[in-house]
Order: structure tokens, then sequence, then C-alpha cells
């Protein structure tokens, strides 16, 4: 396990699994890894295995472990943090660098009480009060916010929150590294830096992107100048 800057890391934050990985000619689990190949030589900061839903490898276990134990040791090569969605056994059994839970998944309390290993604890909010909730918990150590815009990566999300909402929590005292997601694009990226987001998170931006090089950079670029 590395230790990691965590306002660096959330610059551009991957997130996928086999279901956000379609391919005719290949099959989810090694497309997902080619992509994340790509990413990771381009530059994301962070990856994020989010394996759940149709067409995920969630109802084969031992084959959802094995490529997530690969996607982690492909991380780890380019030195990116690791981070498993809500599965928090896994993220525990396979050394991964931190895992992301909902409001409604385990509470990072418990998280911390599970485990001696010191994981990057994330969380997700949509509203202020969420915000203000994990601001005052010790275990968090960043803030998912969004969806900024309506995604179809989620089957069920939140409402949309805006462009201008981080600008909003910053104006009232939140100060925990904050990560904005969901339908984000690069022509998005500057004003959200702009109003106090540390990063961007994205799924289908990279997983469907024709070449996922080009966007990884056109993602970075808003964010790095």
């Amino acid at each position: 396990m590395i230790m990691h800057d965590i306002q660096q890391m959330l610059t551009l934050y991957f997130i996928a699994g086999t279901q956000d990985c379609p391919n005719p000619t290949e099959d989810r689990a090694k497309n997902l890894f080619l992509i994340l190949e790509q990413a990771l030589q381009a530059g994301i900061t962070c990856f994020q295995f989010r394996d759940k839903g149709n067409n995920s490898l969630e109802a084969q276990p031992q084959a959802q472990k094995a490529l997530a134990i690969q996607c982690r040791d492909l991380c780890h090569r380019y030195k990116v943090p690791f981070i498993v969605d809500d599965n928090v056994a896994l993220a525990i059994e396979i050394d991964a660098d931190g895992v992301h839970v909902g409001q409604k998944d385990i509470s990072p309390i418990m998280i911390r009480q599970m485990t001696n290993k010191p994981l990057i604890i994330g969380l997700s909010n949509n509203t202020l009060e969420d915000l203000w909730h994990s601001e005052q918990m010790i275990e968090v150590d960043y803030c998912g916010l969004g969806p900024v815009f309506p995604t179809n990566s989620k089957e069920k999300h939140n409402p949309p929150i805006g462009l201008d909402f981080v600008k909003k929590a910053r104006d009232a005292g939140i100060r925990k590294p904050i990560v904005s997601i969901g339908g984000v694009k690069a022509e998005h990226v500057a004003i959200l830096k702009q109003n106090g987001a540390n990063g961007i998170a994205v799924i289908s931006a990279i997983s469907l992107a024709s070449n996922v090089s080009q966007a990884v950079k056109a993602l970075l670029y808003g964010y790095l100048n």
C-alpha cells in the first residue's frame, strides 16, 4: 500500500467496471483492463473499481476478485491509488488503497473499526447537509460531490446539483477535499476548479472514449492549466 496525497489524487479520478466497457470483439474484463492501462499511461491520478449491476461480474465473485487484483497491480505499477467501490471486504482482502461508499452504505466509522490498514475513505454527497456530516467525520478523507449533471452511468442517481454547488459548499465552510462527479466533460473542468473542486471523477468520458489518451489529456488540460 502506497501513501498518497489526497488532493493530488483527486485531480482526474477514473471510475469503471466491466459494465462500463462494452466491446463486441473482446470480453468486458479484458476491455476494462486495456482501457485502464491506456488511461494510466495518459495520466489519470486515481482509479476506482466499481463493478456492479447489469453486465458486471457481480454474480461471479472469484472472477471479479481476480480482475480487481489485476487492476490493483496495474495501478500500483503507475503509482496511482486503487480504490474499491462499496465492497469493503474485498478492499481489505486485496490490500486496496481505499474504499468509496455512499450515504446508504456502511458507515466510514465502521470501516475504520474493521481494519488497522490506513485505507483512504471517500464518501458520496449530494446536499450541503451530507457535506457537513462528512466534514465532521474524521474517518472521511475526501468527499465525492454530485451528480453535477444527469448521467447514464448510474441507474438511479440523486438530483443534479449543477456546476456552482461546489462554490456554495466552499462558501459555507466545507474544507475537505472534494471531487466533482456526474456527467462532467472537459469543458466543465476549469469552472469546477475555479469553484473549489480539487478534481473531477468520470466514467463514460474515458470508458466510452474513441481515443482514451486524448480524452484523458483533454480532461487534465483544464485542471493543470
